[in-house]
């Protein structure tokens, strides 16, 4: 048996965190002494694993239990379909790295690539299919299909100040870098919120969603090399910050439904 402060220690989330999953029932305590304290087998570790994973793939609370909680839900077959999951972003990732030592070569004058089509490789129109096919899974069509209506519904003079927007807010942030203001300092997390805004032209983003921009800004090398234009550090820095702001997020809400909760079990009292 673990202790919850052991689970926090072992997974890397908070006590509150764990308190909370247990409270939406997304995470029962195998066992509640009688002094209160929760504690953990390895029956309900392994439902963690789980719970982290989904996170992984962005799903939110509501449908990680919904998917742990059926009845047809096995958790072998899950584990399969994680590493699945995760080898084909592998797949992927390794591509762009071939393609990118590919070009190195040519630059450097070591290979002289009589193949142009090495370049683009990894940009083909059978993987730009596959990455769709990749987004849908991870965001689900609809969230993509809402996108894609959104900025089809702006004119070329919308799409421009929404464009110049979005630029001034990552100049905002090159500047503060350039000043030493770190991620979590109250300034740059008032350009974030500034960020946040910006995101509702193209979608309503949940917290999963904004945090995996954070990573896929730093991660993926094409937007690395875009935000590199306008600050070499601009794609670490703005992953820490978004890490930050999501995470200010996510305990106000939380400690927003904790104290819901706590009111509601007030009333009943009453």
């Amino acid at each position: 048996m673990y202790t919850v402060k052991q689970v926090a220690e072992l997974t890397e989330l908070s006590v509150r965190t764990l308190h909370y999953y247990d409270e939406i029932g997304l995470l029962k305590p195998s066992r509640v002494g009688d002094n209160g304290y929760r504690h953990y087998d390895e029956s309900a570790l392994l439902r963690l694993q789980q719970i982290l994973f989904y996170r992984e793939l962005r799903l939110d609370l509501a449908q990680i239990k919904d998917v742990l909680d059926s009845p047809y839900f096995n958790t072998r077959n899950a584990l399969s379909q994680h590493k699945a999951t995760l080898l084909a972003r592998m797949e992927r990732l390794q591509l762009l790295v071939g393609t990118l030592d590919d070009t190195l070569m040519y630059l450097d004058g070591d290979d002289p690539m009589s193949d142009k089509k090495k370049l683009f490789k990894a940009f083909s129109p059978e993987k730009q299919k596959q990455y769709e096919r990749e987004i849908r899974l991870e965001y689900g069509a609809d969230k993509v299909n809402e996108s894609v209506r959104r900025w089809a519904s702006y004119d070329k003079a919308q799409k421009q100040a929404i464009m110049d927007e979005g630029n001034a807010i990552y100049e905002d942030i090159a500047k503060a870098i350039d000043v030493g203001l770190p991620p979590n300092s109250p300034e740059v997390q008032d350009v974030m919120v500034r960020w946040h805004e910006h995101t509702f032209y193209f979608y309503e983003p949940t917290l999963e969603i904004l945090r995996g921009l954070g990573e896929l800004y730093n991660d993926h090398p094409d937007f690395k090399k875009n935000f590199g234009k306008v600050h070499a550090q601009l794609a670490e820095y703005l992953r820490d910050a978004i890490v930050q702001y999501v995470d200010d997020l996510e305990t106000a809400e939380i400690e927003r439904m904790l104290s819901d909760d706590d009111d509601n079990r007030k009333q009943d009292s009453l």
